[in-house]
């Protein structure tokens, strides 16, 4: 998996595990409607398959500012990339960083990394968005 897929798949991850609501109306909606239980099955299906559908349920802010409430670091991840990363708990190190930038197309020197650290911050930010995430625009600046 690319480092940005796993950036999206950590971030919807802990939505689904802050959202214990959601299930319980699911399951209170599945049994009224056992006859058509097979559409809601089939519906599901093509909902998994659609990442961008799924991303798009998504508070990316929300769901960052609860992990930082629950780290005991303190994280900037509003502004650093590898605090962001960090945060959820992916590799941070430059390699890393350096093959996440290779995945966005970054043009610039990959020697300079306050450079590309910003550039990929707000890259990252934009593709979340770009995949239905909700991103407030102060995080794609």
């Amino acid at each position: 998996m690319s480092i940005f897929g796993k950036i999206m798949s950590s971030i919807s991850g802990h939505a689904k595990a802050q959202m214990p609501q959601a299930a319980p109306p699911t399951a209170g909606t599945s049994p009224p409607s056992s006859t058509s239980g097979s559409t809601p099955a089939a519906s599901s299906g093509p909902k998994t398959g659609a990442g961008p559908s799924t991303q798009s349920q998504v508070d990316v802010e929300a769901v960052l500012v609860k992990l930082a409430s629950q780290n005991k670091e303190r994280l900037d991840w509003r502004k650093s990339i590898v605090d962001l990363m960090k945060l959820l708990d992916l590799d941070s190190s430059l390699s890393a960083r350096k093959e996440l930038a290779k995945e966005l197309h970054y043009t610039g020197d990959m020697n300079d990394s306050a450079k590309m650290n910003v550039w990929l911050h707000r890259q990252v930010m934009i593709r979340l968005a770009e995949s239905g995430g909700k991103v407030p625009e102060s995080l794609k600046r």
